[in-house]
């Protein structure tokens, strides 16, 4: 997805969407049809963020465009400061960057061994197999928790995916499991060295008591963090109001989207949406590949 000659002067008009999921990673729709869902809510400049992959890109790509729409070529990064799952945004990166490659191949190959090891966890007390899971787990897909929430569904365990999470797949039941994630002060080097603009996924989902230190937060844009996706479903509103000061004081991007993952989850394409001159910003910034206009 080479940049277009004179693309660099072409507007972006939205509504834009730059979080969605497919089966490449968690989602429960095709690439295609995530653009086509899209497209339905009223989103005009899409970005497919499939966790830690752009095995979708090519597809999505292709259906946005042929939609009319805009496509922003995406991912969603695993990332851990301590405890704290953190997942970095990357916007508009060299897919074919070695080092970005390594580290995100790395993380997917854990993911499977953390999922078999969490299914036998609960085969010991649930009716659940591997092979249950793989079933629920789109071609190319890494499997992970929510191809095992899928699993419990199907198996009458739970009703729907957030159930399961509320409760078998909880740490308070005693089956989960750790992966590996990489340091988000390396992440976003990662990502910013592949020519990417990286943004903080849902940063005050768990609250301000539990998110990343003041601290860490100015190291991660001293090394080139572009910003936080603040306008999310799951955010809340003293960590929010916290981060607003830090994206003022640094002239950040703030961005806003959907997450959405088809029929795994409540959240509805264009719920949330990013203004046009942030999307133009990541634009402006990125130099690892290019959005692939209609």
């Amino acid at each position: 997805m080479q940049r277009e000659p004179g693309s660099e002067g072409r507007r972006i008009t939205g509504p834009s969407d730059l979080h969605l999921h497919s089966i490449r990673s968690d989602g429960t729709e095709s690439p295609a049809e995530v653009m086509s869902a899209a497209h339905r809510h009223g989103v005009r400049t899409a970005a497919l963020t499939d966790h830690d992959t752009t095995a979708g890109w090519a597809e999505a790509a292709d259906a946005a465009t042929s939609l009319g729409m805009t496509f922003l070529p995406g991912m969603e990064m695993s990332a851990r400061d301590e405890w704290r799952s953190v997942h970095v945004l990357a916007y508009l990166f060299d897919p074919d960057d070695a080092d970005l490659r390594a580290e995100t191949e790395r993380i997917r190959l854990d993911r499977v061994g953390r999922a078999e090891r969490i299914v036998r966890n609960i085969g010991r007390d649930y009716p659940l197999t591997w092979d249950d899971v793989l079933s629920h787990t789109g071609s190319g897909a890494t499997v992970g928790r929510p191809h095992i929430a899928d699993a419990l569904v199907a198996r009458g365990l739970a009703r729907t995916r957030s159930e399961a999470f509320d409760g078998i797949l909880h740490p308070r039941e005693g089956y989960y499991e750790g992966h590996y994630a990489p340091d988000p002060r390396r992440s976003v080097s990662l990502i910013v060295a592949a020519g990417g603009v990286p943004i903080i996924a849902h940063p005050s989902s768990a609250g301000r008591s539990r998110m990343m230190s003041r601290e860490l937060l100015e190291e991660l844009i001293a090394l080139g963090l572009a910003g936080f996706e603040l306008d999310h479903r799951e955010n809340t509103e003293s960590g929010t109001k916290v981060l607003r000061r830090i994206v003022a004081t640094h002239d950040l991007i703030v961005t806003g989207s959907s997450d959405y993952h088809g029929v795994g989850k409540p959240n509805l394409p264009g719920e949330n949406t990013t203004a046009d001159d942030m999307v133009a910003r990541i634009i402006a910034r990125g130099t690892g590949s290019a959005p692939v206009f209609p």
